[in-house]
């Protein structure tokens, strides 16, 4: 049985030959094989297109298969990696199993084996790339990028929606978590039963509790018929409490029971009424600092919180913005009847650089303004900078990026040791000559992170107190 050709395999082995025989024999079976020599130029790989599994090598110049795995479960945790060696041994095979590899397979290996090891992990990890415009499958339609985080976004979603365990999605307000919530809706086993969202931020409060839980007749004034609530109306299927962080707290409370007896009891009536929901949750605010100001239930946040997932903003998926707004333009023109071929390659430069605090929906905003303007087929850059209203970002030369990072990076280790010069020098691993001699290359001094010290701990402390830096000519 053949693979489809759209799953896209990463090979890592420093043996040219083991390679070439793995990637012919993949091939044979169906898979599309990016294949590398290195750890370096695996990570490089994953950089520019995320695959669907890594078969790795153990022994590889530099940085070994188990450092790789470890860079690769940092940026991809749903990502399965099978590792395969010469110089197997039992201990290495738990150790490497214990820390997340999927398998571990000793060389010479049989060939039906290693197939069957790739399909069993597919299978678990669901692999879900994300398409193109016109190109996505119907479970995530809408949701159109090339960028590698989204694609391990989606692959997670995808996994998680065969199960109910409650998700919460974060991210920023128009970075697509409706959409989202609708494509884990589409794929899961609820699919074909309803798919309901409220947005708990946009019902004043009064009103919210019999939008959710339903009311009776006479219940309150102007009631003046039942009321199914979201939960009944949702009966079966997919429930999306937008913004659940603008949640009254009195409501939490309530929102808490049905969650934990899976019931509802609509406003002016005795009876509890079962439901079968699948709760998935959304927020752009930090609820870790709303609990801590109490202004959110740390119980009904861990009822909610199952499973987390983050959508980035667009400024961290650049790679998506022309593709994004494309689609857009093309989807547009039809509703305002224009003939419109796409944008000039400044306007398109002008949008790929913008800062975008709005996200997709402001991006689609924008096109949709300069549709409704455009009097030429082609979106000029004036149109693009008149519905921006705002500067783009700065985009950095290696150098300037090289030198904004050196100095963060020491005004974060200042932070973190009040101060303390030897110490920070001592967690950047420098001599503390040298690290002087960059805090004074930044213009950074010992005395802007804490105040006059009381005692004398140090030679680099008495320093400071005097305000004064070693001589660095000596």
């Amino acid at each position: 049985m053949t693979a489809p050709t759209a799953t896209h395999l990463l090979v890592v082995d420093d043996d040219a030959d083991m390679l070439r025989l793995l990637t012919m024999r993949l091939t044979a079976a169906g898979y599309r094989v990016s294949a590398v020599s290195s750890a370096e130029a695996a990570l490089t790989q994953l950089d520019i297109e995320r695959p669907q599994l890594v078969l790795s090598d153990v022994r590889l110049p530099g940085k070994d298969g188990l450092a790789l795995f470890d860079e690769i479960r940092a940026r991809h945790p749903s990502l399965p990696v099978i590792l395969l060696t010469a110089h197997g041994t039992i201990p290495d095979a738990v150790e490497a199993t214990e820390r997340g590899v999927f398998t571990y397979l000793t060389k010479p290996f049989d060939g039906k084996n290693l197939l069957d090891k790739i399909t069993q992990a597919l299978s678990l990890s669901a692999p879900a790339p994300v398409a193109k415009a016109g190109q996505e499958p119907a479970w995530q339609t809408g949701i159109i990028s090339r960028s590698s985080r989204m694609a391990e976004t989606l692959a997670e979603a995808r996994m998680v929606a065969r199960s109910d365990a409650s998700v919460m999605l974060r991210g920023e307000s128009g970075t697509g978590k409706e959409l989202l919530a609708q494509a884990i809706h589409q794929v899961s086993p609820r699919a074909k039963h309803p798919f309901v969202a409220v947005n708990c931020g946009a019902i004043p409060e009064a009103l919210l509790e019999s939008e959710l839980f339903g009311h009776m007749k006479g219940a309150f004034t102007d009631a003046s018929a039942n009321h199914k609530g979201l939960f009944q109306a949702a009966e079966g299927g997919t429930l999306l409490l937008d913004e659940i962080g603008d949640m009254p707290l009195s409501l939490q409370v309530k929102l808490l029971r049905v969650l934990q007896e899976r019931v509802v009891r609509p406003l002016g009536s005795s009876q509890s009424i079962p439901v079968n929901v699948r709760i998935l949750s959304a927020t752009h605010r930090d609820l870790d600092a709303a609990m801590a100001d109490g202004q959110f239930r740390t119980d009904l946040y861990y009822r909610l919180n199952v499973v987390t997932l983050t959508l980035p903003p667009l400024a961290e998926r650049r790679e998506d913005i022309a593709l994004l707004a494309n689609h857009f333009l093309l989807k547009l023109a039809g509703k305002y009847g224009k003939r419109l071929s796409g944008f000039a390659p400044e306007a398109l430069k002008a949008l790929s650089t913008a800062a975008w605090p709005g996200n997709v929906r402001q991006l689609y905003n924008v096109v949709e303004q300069v549709c409704a303007l455009a009097s030429t087929p082609l979106i000029p850059l004036a149109l693009i900078q008149r519905a921006l209203r705002a500067p783009s970002v700065q985009v950095l030369t290696l150098a300037e990026a090289r030198q904004r990072f050196e100095r963060e990076y020491l005004v974060g280790l200042l932070k973190l040791t009040d101060g303390n010069v030897a110490d920070a020098a001592r967690l950047a691993d420098r001599n503390r000559t040298e690290f002087y001699r960059l805090m004074q290359k930044h213009g950074l001094t010992p005395g802007h992170f804490k105040a006059l010290p009381t005692t004398a701990s140090s030679e680099a402390v008495a320093d400071e107190r005097q305000g004064q830096v070693p001589d660095l000519k000596e």
